[in-house]
């Protein structure tokens, strides 16, 4: 199983939204490198759900329920399912993940506009310590 992180602008759609729907399509990415990330999720891949514009947390995990496939709106993009998981309760400030200082090579620190990418083994470990009421 991989771990991946996944943007969103709660306004747009939210970890509440994605509790409710139970499932959505996850859509609407075009940047070459959160495409590619997309592509490597395969089921059963986890995905911490991350709330941009504002709160700049992960709140959420959520699972992937599909293979990737080439979005039919448009055919250069790919999309894939997630399901709901758990809410991240409290949620998981950027500013805490950066304090840490143990994931500088990592896209969510690097790149912060990059909206979906893989999440690194060692971030994985270290929030599953941070986050013992969630099974992450």
């Amino acid at each position: 199983m991989r771990y991946f992180l996944a943007k969103t602008e709660p306004a747009s759609y939210s970890i509440d939204d994605l509790a409710r729907d139970h499932q959505t399509v996850w859509d609407g990415v075009s940047n070459p490198q959160a495409l590619r990330a997309i592509r490597e999720m395969r089921p059963g891949d986890r995905v911490f759900i991350y709330h941009s514009g504002g709160q700049s947390a992960i709140v959420g995990l959520a699972e992937v329920a599909s293979e990737p496939a080439t979005d039919p709106k448009h055919v250069k993009l790919t999309i894939v399912e997630l399901r709901y998981l758990a809410h991240i309760d409290p949620p998981m400030p950027l500013g805490e993940i950066k304090d840490a200082g143990k994931f500088p090579q990592w896209a969510l620190v690097r790149q912060p506009r990059l909206s979906t990418m893989a999440a690194p083994e060692e971030f994985v470990t270290w929030i599953r310590g941070q986050r013992k009421d969630v099974k992450i």
